[in-house]
């Protein structure tokens, strides 16, 4: 689609005014933006783990919008730096991973890449078509273009080195290779979150010692967690997963705390600001429910990363099971035998990883036998019919009795 000068000065002011943390230089990149010239935009991904989530899904956005305005989105497979680890955010060193993990993990985040920006108009690179053929004299010729003083101005770098904790080699190398990328692919602009500032600044110092126009810098938000506080995690157990199904991702967005609902849809929707500014006065008066405001955005992003059907569904699905207090009509079955343990029926259906795990949950309350809520961690299913286990508010398995 060709955009008209004018729908092209509105896509630019939402590209640089709605979920952007930072930008360096932002009136070189504005300037650059009403140019001519197509930019080459990096985004690194360092594949250490197979799953992303809405925290991610922040800065496709911005991909897709760079991708509208008809630039080239130049995608960095971090299969080189994946094998030393980044420790960026982190005060311990993180473990080495296998090429196979990394190849397995890369191919899984281009996959779920794909329900936001188009890749096949993306430009997507391995780092080892630069990094595999580097010698010890290109490492050294590279580590000469900045100092062990400069390195130790990134907060963790400083952090660990005043406690006295271990700082590998390796990893004071990492924002060098990462800032070689920038050389590798001659890029313009580098996105990516505020905890990768550092790395980001290191890849203007190295293009510009190497000869090249330093890149500005595009840094977006950190996402905060379906607990409302802490960044959206995998190891916090606190995330919506891109890959998540319609239910499963309506449920969770359902289930964010008020506070940051308005974040999430300054940072995940493209609903109006002026909308979104009523949206919260109306909210604080009371004037709306904030559950309501929740059902449009859960419909908005299930849409966005599956389709407007699957979110009908979701909400349907949804409302019989919390507004109606209905069962869903589909739920995984498990064989038990009756007079099983309940903590036994809670590991072995997949609805606790672990005994430990399963009395927690019947300590807070979040297990529930045909609507009855289980208090004694020692009580057994004694029923010899088909039963249904709640876990929470939104995990239901049916429990079979085993031939």
């Amino acid at each position: 689609m060709v955009l008209t000068g004018e729908q092209r000065e509105a896509a630019i002011q939402h590209l640089m005014s709605r979920g952007v943390a930072e930008v360096i230089v932002r009136e070189d990149l504005e300037k650059k933006l009403r140019g001519d010239k197509q930019l080459r935009i990096k985004l690194g991904v360092d594949p250490t783990r197979p799953d992303i989530h809405l925290g991610h899904y922040v800065a496709f956005r911005k991909l897709r919008q760079f991708q509208r305005l008809g630039h080239k989105v130049v995608i960095i497979i971090g299969d080189w730096t994946a094998r030393i680890g980044d420790p960026s955010g982190r005060s311990v060193q993180r473990q080495m991973m296998t090429e196979e993990e990394v190849r397995y993990n890369a191919q899984t985040y281009l996959d779920q890449l794909s329900k936001v920006v188009d890749v096949d108009e993306a430009e997507v690179v391995w780092q080892t078509e630069w990094f595999s053929a580097f010698t010890l004299e290109d490492v050294i010729r590279l580590t000469a273009k900045y100092t062990v003083a400069q390195m130790l101005t990134r907060e963790d770098f400083h952090n660990r080195y005043e406690s006295g904790s271990p700082i590998a080699v390796t990893e004071l190398l990492y924002p060098l290779l990462q800032a070689y990328d920038s050389v590798a692919i001659r890029s313009d602009v580098e996105m990516g979150g505020t905890d990768q500032t550092f790395n980001l600044l290191v890849g203007r110092d190295i293009q510009k010692e190497s000869g090249q126009e330093p890149q500005n810098i595009f840094t977006v938000p950190i996402l905060v967690g379906t607990d409302g506080h802490q960044k959206m995690s995998k190891s916090l157990d606190n995330y919506i997963a891109v890959n998540d199904a319609p239910q499963d991702m309506y449920g969770k967005i359902m289930s964010i705390p008020d506070g940051p609902m308005i974040e999430y849809y300054r940072l995940l929707t493209d609903v109006s600001d002026e909308e979104i500014e009523q949206m919260q006065s109306d909210s604080a008066s009371g004037a709306v429910n904030p559950r309501d405001l929740k059902a449009r955005l859960a419909r908005i992003i299930v849409a966005d990363l599956h389709s407007e059907e699957d979110a009908t569904k979701a909400e349907q699905a949804f409302d019989s099971v919390y507004r109606q207090n209905q069962l869903p009509d589909e739920m995984p079955e498990f064989a038990y035998v009756p007079g099983t343990g309940i903590l036994s029926v809670l590991t072995g259906s997949g609805v606790a990883s672990s005994n430990r795990d399963a009395r927690r949950l019947i300590e807070q309350g979040g297990i529930r036998v045909d609507g009855e809520r289980v208090t004694d961690p020692e009580s057994t299913i004694a029923n010899v019919g088909e039963v249904v286990l709640q876990a929470g508010r939104r995990r239901f398995v049916r429990l079979v009795p085993a031939s």
